[in-house]
């Protein structure tokens, strides 16, 4: 089967990926064979290529936004059906025995494996995915509509759950990429009283906000036209932390939606950045029941993702292209067979 492969770690721009023949995977167990349709293209693809992020193996499929069609099952897998079409998150994996899996909270597991990570991904024609870890996709989206929902869309739906968000809360997004743009539309939603004001550096990704439901959009840095009391941070870069909390108001929360960051925090001041129970949290990945709970609401809205599809072939291009914030929206691989 074709399939693209990271060997070292390098800068994108120096081209890492490479484009070969490999075997096809045999599924075994609870395990399903699935014939990949397309593949989102991540943030965190670019944090395996360029070392901030270590994959368990050397050479690895990247990609963890999969929608594909279920093709074989193996011998213990009864729950879904051949031709059925599923996705794949980044959780790939966990132990089922730990405190944080008995109380749902998979992503916190020590024995967790992570989709493109640490085992082989969707940047191929085929790939082996547990049973219990893929999950039924609406009809309503196409293959390249779907597959950003599936990190982008999953994450964005627990930073949302960890903002504790109350219906009224001044919200702000920083970075408006593939996730944030789908949670727009879910705030916009869901909390119909909230004022959203985006912060992104790209005059077309501000153009995008507004179309999509935002009050006001600006500069990372810029005052915004009222103080937050809840703020999303996307970015790859530190900066962008102490810029939410600056503008934040008694009380805030401020959720980092980020595996890494390209650049450190900066300092911060204690009493200007922090003090008056204001907080950071961070996401860690997405559970199971993310998927199950965030796929039938995206139907319900229903998300419109703005997607730019790339060939297989070109998938250093749409890393390269997602590195420089010049993807409106989500890239996605299509994948042909």
């Amino acid at each position: 089967m074709r399939a693209v492969i990271l060997t070292r770690h390098a800068d994108i721009e120096e081209r890492p990926l490479e484009l070969v023949d490999i075997p096809k995977p045999a599924c075994k167990g609870n395990e399903v064979l699935l014939k990949v349709l397309a593949c989102g293209v991540c943030h965190t693809e670019l944090d395996e290529i360029e070392g901030r992020l270590k994959p368990a193996k050397m050479p690895i499929v990247l990609g963890h936004e999969i929608v594909g069609e279920i093709v074989r099952k193996g011998p213990d897998a009864n729950t879904l059906e051949i031709g059925q079409r599923v996705g794949v998150t980044w959780l790939n994996s966990a132990c089922g025995k730990c405190r944080f899996c008995q109380s749902g909270r998979e992503n916190l597991c020590d024995g967790a494996k992570w989709t493109g990570l640490d085992v082989d991904g969707g940047y191929a024609q085929f790939t082996i995915v547990l049973e219990q870890f893929t999950y039924p996709l609406p009809d309503s989206f196409s293959d390249a509509q779907a597959a950003p929902l599936l990190c982008a869309g999953v994450i964005g739906y627990r930073a949302i759950r960890l903002a504790e968000i109350s219906d009224g809360d001044v919200i702000g997004l920083y970075g408006f990429g593939a996730s944030a743009h789908i949670v727009i539309q879910v705030l916009r939603y869901k909390y119909p009283a909230s004022p959203v004001f985006v912060f992104t550096r790209s005059g077309e990704h501000r153009d995008l906000a507004k179309q999509l439901g935002a009050e006001w959009a600006g500069r990372p840095g810029d005052e915004p036209p009222a103080r937050l009391n809840k703020a999303i941070d996307f970015t790859p870069v530190g900066e962008t932390v102490k810029c939410a909390l600056a503008v934040s108001d008694k009380g805030a929360t401020v959720v980092i939606n980020a595996i890494r960051k390209r650049t450190p925090l900066p300092e911060l001041d204690y009493a200007e950045h922090l003090w008056h129970e204001r907080e950071i949290k961070s996401v860690a990945n997405v559970t199971a029941q993310d998927a199950r709970e965030f796929l039938p609401l995206a139907a319900k809205i229903p998300i419109k993702c703005c997607v730019e599809e790339f060939e297989l072939v070109r998938a250093g291009d749409a890393l390269i292209e997602l590195k420089n914030s010049r993807v409106n929206g989500a890239a996605v691989l299509i994948i042909p067979h």
